[in-house]
């Protein structure tokens, strides 16, 4: 922790520009203990990644350069010598006759990933790396970069890591393909979800991907910080406007999936990226697509960084583990390895932003959930957006988002469960085991249905609702509260004979880690129907804590069309649920809230 004193224009975070350059000081000199001799690589404890123990240590390399880039970036000085290690490490993973040589762009697909992080932190420590290699070392780094115009990248956010190397390639006179430039650009530009309800920023991560926080850490990030290392080229200042106004609808209601405490939302794959989360935030304020407050923009980026700082991210050594509030190894996936985590870098990018920046200046001001309560839809991805500011906590209710498409056709449950919140992480358990926000058939042997494959149909300011095999589900949310009408229909007699409705709630770990909020509760209560409530308790863990307690709601004798209608709350022990009273109009379900609110699904 900084032993400065607090900065008075942070009484959110404590944290001004000194704040976080110290803490960015600290993350890379705690990693060069495990530096090789010449500072190629880090090679970290843990295991490898699937691309192997070489590739791990440039990935360590390479993902760390980012933050110093963008510690150097508007730096007068270097007391810590950032730009001469990572100078020497440059010059030692590319000269062919190195013993500590990287692999090349064609040996091993991830290299090209970290090859785009190499791109731009050079770009941003251009005075104090670039300019001061020699001419052979420069034109080693240009031919082990050059592989990028020739390789193939996956079709997905990858396309912008080869857009920011060519970029930085065509920047100091190395070999480019204009064509494949545009050609990338075109393809990115396709996933854009385009305007939904008046607003866009959302992307499709690829043609058969999904939405996830990819949006802000490479979507958005890549996209400007190519126009930033392409600045003054034909076409440029056009295409940066568009991906400013896209990054500003991004940002209008990404900044609503905060938890108090800048928490982000516990939903999809690389979480442990953690702050990389701050990055497109900060990408806001560096150029100028800031929907909110900049007082506002501020504290969501810094206290993003501090919240997971202050949550056992790192080692007593000082490094970056693998997991969420602290370490937790079944977070990671086939393409993690021990530098994986320090994708985090990303969050550290409001460090180009120099002393003088009026951000500095500029007190913090509430996040949204710090400000009220939020009902807001985010019709892209299917998703209701519920916060309450009582205790902080942000829900989604996702009625938009599957992942099975690319999972083998499972279902994720990073993906596909029915809600995701700041404060709890889906349950990854056996097939046929009731988890946490599901909805599911089941037999008498046990046999489950799958969410997968799910057909979105509405997003609306309360109501969403999604259809998969048998099953209709409609959600409204109302502060902690969601109510969940679910029907079955049946192609021919008896086809429900047999099948128990199950309806689950949120996965509440008893024993919750260091730094998870404390005192949850996921309430389950049938609305309309009958039906029995019950709980279980598996003893298994998640991010947030282990001994996972979920309640639930089942029914049998099952009717076809009938609305099943349960209430399924999470809060904290202070806050008893409101329950509303559900009625049946006709084909219809009336919801009415104790402040006297009604809704009707029809």
């Amino acid at each position: 922790m900084p032993t400065t004193t607090p900065d008075p224009s942070a009484p959110y975070t404590g944290w001004g520009r000194p704040e976080l350059e110290a803490f960015a000081d600290r993350t890379l000199l705690a990693l060069r203990p495990w530096a090789t001799p010449g500072h190629a690589r880090f090679d970290l404890p843990g295991p490898a990644s699937r691309a192997g123990q070489v590739s791990d240590g440039l990935e360590a390399f390479a993902r760390s350069f980012l933050a110093a880039g963008f510690r150097l970036s508007a730096a007068t000085e270097d007391p810590r010598d950032h730009a001469g290690w990572y100078a020497a490490g440059l010059v030692a993973g590319t000269d062919p006759t190195s013993p500590e040589r990287w692999p090349g762009l064609p040996d091993i697909a991830q290299v090209r990933v970290e090859a785009a992080a190499i791109a731009i932190a050079l770009h941003e420590s251009r005075s104090w790396i670039w300019d001061r290699l020699s001419t052979d070392e420069q034109h080693k780094i240009i031919d082990w970069l050059a592989h990028s115009a020739e390789v193939s990248y996956g079709d997905n956010n990858w396309k912008w890591f080869a857009n920011v190397t060519q970029a930085f390639l065509r920047s100091v006179g190395g070999p480019y393909d204009e064509k494949l430039i545009n050609s990338n650009i075109e393809l990115l530009d396709s996933w854009h979800l385009g305007d939904v309800d008046g607003r866009g920023g959302w992307y499709n991560d690829g043609a058969h991907g999904s939405i996830d926080w990819y949006n802000g850490w490479v979507m958005h990030l890549f996209a400007l910080w190519y126009c930033r290392m392409s600045e003054g080229l034909p076409g440029i200042a056009e295409l940066q406007e568009r991906y400013r106004s896209r990054l500003r609808d991004y940002l209008s209601q990404a900044a609503w999936l905060f938890g108090s405490g800048s928490a982000p939302l516990y939903q999809g794959r690389s979480l442990i990226y953690r702050y990389a989360t701050a990055g497109a935030p900060w990408a806001g304020v560096i150029f100028d697509a800031d929907p909110w407050t900049p007082g506002t923009m501020r504290r969501l980026a810094v206290g993003c960084v501090r919240h997971f700082a202050d949550r056992g991210a790192f080692t007593e050594n000082g490094l970056l583990t693998m997991g969420w509030l602290g370490r937790y190894e079944p977070m990671r996936q086939p393409y993690s390895g021990p530098g994986s985590p320090y994708w985090s870098s990303l969050g550290l990018a409001g460090l180009v932003l120099g002393p003088q920046h009026p951000i500095w200046s500029t007190p913090e001001q509430p996040l949204p959930i710090e400000s009220g309560d939020i009902r807001e839809p985010i019709a892209p991805a299917g998703w209701l957006v519920s916060g309450t500011q009582h205790d902080g906590i942000v829900r989604v209710i996702n009625h938009g988002v599957d992942h099975s498409a690319s999972h083998d056709d499972q279902e994720d449950p990073l993906y596909g469960r029915l809600a995701y919140s700041t404060v709890t992480a889906p349950a990854a358990l056996a097939p046929g085991t009731l988890a946490d926000n599901q909805v599911v058939l089941t037999d008498a042997a046990g046999t489950s249905t799958q969410r997968r494959s799910f057909v979105n149909l509405l997003t609306s300011r309360r109501i969403a609702g999604s259809a998969w095999g048998p099953i209709t589900c409609t959600s409204v949310a109302h502060g902690p509260i969601e109510v969940r009408i679910v029907r079955v229909s049946s192609v021919k007699d008896h086809d429900l004979d047999g099948l128990e409705l199950q309806v689950s709630g949120f996965a509440i770990p008893e024993r919750p880690v260091p730094g998870a909020c404390a005192g949850l509760r996921s309430d389950v209560r049938i609305l309309l129907g009958t039906g029995e409530c019950g709980s279980v308790e598996h003893d298994h863990d998640n991010p947030f804590g282990s001994r996972l307690l979920i309640n639930h709601a089942r029914f049998g004798l099952l009717k076809p069309g009938e609305p099943y209608t349960v209430g399924i709350s999470l809060a904290t022990d202070d806050q008893e649920p409101a329950w509303p009273t559900v009625v049946q109009q006709g084909e219809g379900v009336e919801i009415t809230w104790p402040d006297g609110t009604i809704d009707l699904v029809s």
